[in-house]
């Protein structure tokens, strides 16, 4: 069950096997992410094909360095177009590809139980509070360009959080604005949080999420 069924040259029948498996496992893979989280309709094809893809690609090389080398500077190219994801996608995708792998190689019981512990861990950790804290916010802050943002909030975040972290900046309304992301915990009153703040940036936008970053880029 778990030996190689490539011994030497592949046959038609090995060929088979492997890409009617890879087609099922990466579809077991593409709706276990779509059960566990948001998942674009883009990114549930990308994660259902490419075991598929990826087996293809390790058949072709079988043990020919020169195709292999081809091989790594095609998927090199691939994520040099790919736009930024957060870091569950990510890791999907290595999912997929590490599934991917193995069927290549003709292990094709390995690639099944990876596929069913995987599968069974991210449903179980994505559906449960693991990693989640009930005191965890993101805030989102508005300020003028003539606001030192680095030092103008340092005493409300000292009453109102025990911890702060500078997630993210960019400049809005031609460079008049500056938009803040903080990563922080409450502890004080949500409320009067939010309305230090407004005195202190202009009375502009000021948001706090529960849910955590929603794009969190690698």
């Amino acid at each position: 069950m778990f030996n190689s069924i490539i011994d030497g040259s592949i046959s038609l029948q090995s060929a088979l096997i492997i890409f009617i498996s890879a087609v099922i496992l990466g579809l077991i893979i593409s709706v276990i992410h779509m059960k566990s989280d948001k998942c674009s309709k883009n990114m549930a094809i990308t994660l259902a094909t490419l075991p598929f893809l990826v087996s293809i690609v390790i058949i072709m090389v079988n043990g020919n360095l020169g195709t292999g080398i081809a091989a790594v500077g095609a998927f090199s190219l691939v994520r040099f177009r790919s736009i930024p994801g957060n870091s569950k996608d990510i890791a999907m995708i290595f999912f997929a590809m590490a599934v991917g792998l193995a069927l290549g190689t003709g292990y094709v019981g390995y690639a099944v139980i990876v596929t069913i512990i995987g599968s069974i861990l991210i449903f179980i950790l994505s559906n449960t509070k693991y990693g989640e804290s009930n005191n965890s916010r993101i805030l989102r802050l508005t300020v003028p360009e003539d606001v030192d943002y680095t030092k103008e909030f340092n005493k409300i975040f000292e009453k109102y959080t025990t911890r702060h972290n500078l997630v993210k900046v960019k400049t809005t309304n031609l460079g008049s604005l500056f938009e803040l992301a903080y990563e922080i915990d409450l502890k004080g009153n949500e409320k009067e949080f939010i309305d230090e703040l407004r005195t202190r940036n202009g009375n502009l936008k000021v948001a706090i999420e529960r849910n955590g970053l929603n794009n969190e880029e690698l």
